[in-house]
């Protein structure tokens, strides 16, 4: 009888370590969790590039528990479809300009005010204060989880007519802008011809003088050639506006408070990185250009520029009017 007993609880200790034994495999060789990033830019550019760097240090500081997929060059859809598809979970994160946010959070536009920051520093300062955090929040009863900033450079004219050195001497140029009545108006103001095109169309309208002209990051005035066609660059820098990374809210509330934490922050951190590939970006851009000889131009004072932009800002509705109150205050 004794015998019985004792054979019965060695059976079952040992069904009992085999289940631990079984469990702890299991534990170990679960998989992890993998998440998607949309990305509508190249592999090798700054903002893809950041896209990474934030996947790397989410992988790292979880153990391999989450793993962020970067799908860059369109593959999951352009912006717009992304942004939707982000709202409702199909998508996990992706990187966007904040023009389209706007309509989820209006003041956002603010951001994209001409003449805005005095400066770079100005505009990290910005972004990185409690008003940079409450942009960021602003997007969460709309379905998104605000993350962190990315830099793109500053835009700026260029054109193949004259050197722009005052506001006088945009007076009757032909500006190709984007399809936005913030643009035309931007251009307008200084007394140019705004010309909406697409911008795939700029490089072949300036060389057939259909426009005199475009607007651009370093970058963009390089690699599509518009150098070539458009020989006067001024540094007037009239928009600053910052990318953004975004998650969708139904896939971060699926996550514990402690890998949402780990996000956010990996998604901070990484922005070090970003800003850091973008300037080196743009210095290849600005040799490659200086070096084909083209005249470049640094605004010493933007103050006339600034000016003649008071009517944009006097159309403004007086809670974004607040809102560009608040950013300009910063650091002052």
């Amino acid at each position: 009888m004794k015998k019985g007993i004792l054979v019965l609880l060695l059976v079952l200790l040992s069904a009992g370590f085999s289940f631990a034994a079984g469990s702890a495999e299991k534990e170990v060789s679960s998989e992890p969790v993998v998440l998607r990033l949309a990305e509508t830019h190249g592999a090798d550019y700054p903002t893809t590039q950041g896209d990474y760097e934030f996947a790397r240090l989410v992988e790292e500081r979880t153990n391999g528990r989450i793993k962020i997929e970067v799908y860059p060059g369109s593959q999951l859809g352009e912006e717009r479809a992304v942004i939707e598809q982000v709202q409702f979970g199909a998508i996990d994160f992706t990187r966007v300009s904040i023009s389209p946010l706007a309509a989820f959070a209006p003041d956002f536009n603010a951001l994209q005010m001409p003449y805005l920051y005095r400066s770079p520093a100005h505009m990290w300062e910005v972004l990185n204060s409690p008003i940079g955090d409450e942009f960021l929040d602003s997007l969460e009863p709309s379905g998104f989880v605000g993350l962190s900033w990315f830099d793109s450079g500053a835009r700026s004219f260029y054109n193949s007519v004259r050197p722009i050195k005052t506001v006088a001497d945009l007076a009757g140029l032909k500006i190709r802008v984007q399809e936005s009545a913030l643009m035309v108006g931007l251009v307008e103001a200084l007394g140019a011809v705004a010309t909406p095109m697409p911008f795939g169309e700029v490089y072949s309208a300036i060389q057939t003088g259909v426009i005199d002209g475009a607007e651009n990051n370093w970058p963009s005035y390089y690699s599509t050639s518009h150098y070539e066609v458009a020989g006067f660059y001024t540094l007037d820098e009239h928009t600053r506006v910052p990318e953004i990374t975004i998650a969708s809210k139904m896939s971060m509330d699926k996550l514990s408070a402690e890998d949402q934490k780990i996000i956010k922050q990996a998604a901070k951190d990484s922005m070090a990185f970003q800003i850091a590939a973008w300037a080196a970006y743009e210095k290849v851009a600005e040799d490659a250009v200086i070096a084909n000889g083209n005249e470049i131009y640094r605004l010493p004072d933007n103050s006339e520029f600034q000016a003649a932009m008071q009517p944009l800002y006097d159309a403004l509705s007086a809670d974004l009017q607040k809102v560009v109150e608040k950013v300009r205050s910063v650091g002052k």
